[in-house]
């Protein structure tokens, strides 16, 4: 018989393919899979029609100049340093590609990686395959319902062992834009554990009141790969292209590592999206700034459709998601609800245990994660059909289906 490597064999099917297909079956609005359901400015895709009639051979190792070049000016600009093209960006298949490259590069069998969590489902995953130990540190709302971690937590998680921590901001799934005190304390960390900071910044340019930037912390940067993304900011998730920028020192491992990956992204994508980004920063960033105001608008729209409902929103700082607390429903956990919510009220929803490690999922229990970064009409929509929902209790609420009825994913 063959099987599978140690280091894929505990892996299932994605949380997310789970929860869509779950949706599908049902007709129900799918408001748990992040991704725009609207598409990309009309910029974008002139930006991608001129590119197919440019080069179409393997792109240069670290990215399309012309890319990096695009990546450098803006990143320079905002973390307040003169980058350069080559030794300080790296461009890659997606962000999470980044993110694989960056563990592959600098953690090895045994090390620890530090994670919040709930986390971006990736992150384990690439610690598991480069042999690490994943370390978490949960995220809790305080009573203002915004999501932070506690500081003891972190200083006992970090360790001799550790060889990265990893931050994202705006965070995926809780909507949290960490502050400079946060930040500060995050690198502090690093600083004592001579530690790696991977900053996974795909939402930078939804943060709703501007991105506190990790790697203009003091101390930071020269420990820091900040990674991003084309598809989150331009809604357009299939092209895949994503980069890391940070001190050379980090950069040529990591691209040491991204060479037996993919070598080289999409070339077309890559003009397609240095087009994209002069467009974005032209008459002083006047592409980043709608699009935060509108992705304000559809967070304050989910909310406020979620009022008359069982569900209990907190309102985001950024990024995609609302976390809604469905403890009303009765429901014995999140995966209970989010099985049941397409039967019962077609539209769809992420379990966020999914997104924690197996000592700290009660945390998600009474959990559900909803994207915003659908058109209004949807999100209105769905507000409508789950203020159909019953609270747990009442004659016509279901029963509750049990763990066993709704196995983990």
């Amino acid at each position: 018989m063959i099987r599978p490597a140690g280091r894929v064999a505990g892996f299932g099917e994605t949380v997310f393919a789970t929860y869509a297909r779950l949706s599908a079956e049902h007709g129900a609005l799918d408001l748990g899979q992040g991704f725009p359901s609207d598409g990309p400015p009309a910029f974008v895709r002139d930006a991608l029609r001129a590119a197919a009639d440019g080069p179409q051979q393997y792109a240069p190792l670290p990215g399309l100049p012309d890319l990096t070049r695009e990546i450098a000016f803006d990143h320079g600009r905002w973390l307040g340093r003169e980058l350069d093209p080559t030794a300080n960006v790296q461009v890659t298949d997606g962000a999470t590609e980044a993110l694989f490259a960056a563990v592959q590069a600098f953690v090895n069998p045994g090390d620890e990686v530090v994670v919040f969590e709930p986390f971006y489902d990736a992150y384990p995953a690439d610690v598991t395959m480069a042999g690490g130990v994943v370390r978490a540190v949960p995220l809790e709302p305080g009573s203002d319902g915004r999501w932070t971690f506690d500081p003891d937590r972190l200083g006992a998680a970090v360790g001799p062992r550790t060889a990265a921590i990893v931050v994202n901001t705006p965070h995926n799934p809780t909507g949290t834009v960490f502050r400079e005190a946060e930040l500060d304390a995050i690198v502090r960390e690093a600083q004592r554990a001579g530690a790696l900071l991977v900053s996974d910044e795909v939402y930078e340019h939804l943060a709703f009141d501007g991105p506190v930037r990790l790697a203009t912390r003091p101390g930071a940067w020269e420990r820091t790969l900040s990674i991003s993304s084309f598809g989150k900011s331009f809604s357009a998730t299939g092209w895949k292209i994503g980069w890391a920028v940070g001190p050379e020192a980090l950069i040529v491992p990591l691209r040491r590592a991204h060479q037996w990956i993919p070598f080289a992204v999409a070339t077309p994508l890559q003009a397609a999206a240095a087009a994209s980004l002069r467009v974005a920063r032209a008459d002083d960033d006047a592409y980043w700034r709608s699009l935060r105001d509108a992705y304000r608008t559809r967070a304050d729209t989910l909310v406020a459709a979620l009022a008359p409902t069982p569900l209990k929103a907190v309102r985001p700082e950024g990024g995609y998601f609302v976390m809604a607390d469905a403890s009303a429903l009765g429901y014995d956990d999140d995966v209970a609800a989010c099985r049941d919510l397409p039967v019962r009220a077609s539209v769809g929803a992420i379990p966020p245990s999914a997104f924690y490690t197996p000592p700290h999922r009660h945390l998600a229990r009474r959990w559900i994660r909803l994207a915003f970064c659908k058109p209004q009409a949807e999100l209105t929509e769905a507000g409508r059909r789950l203020a159909t929902l019953e609270p747990a209790g009442t004659a016509s609420t279901p029963s509750s289906p049990t763990n066993e009825e709704s196995p983990r994913p």
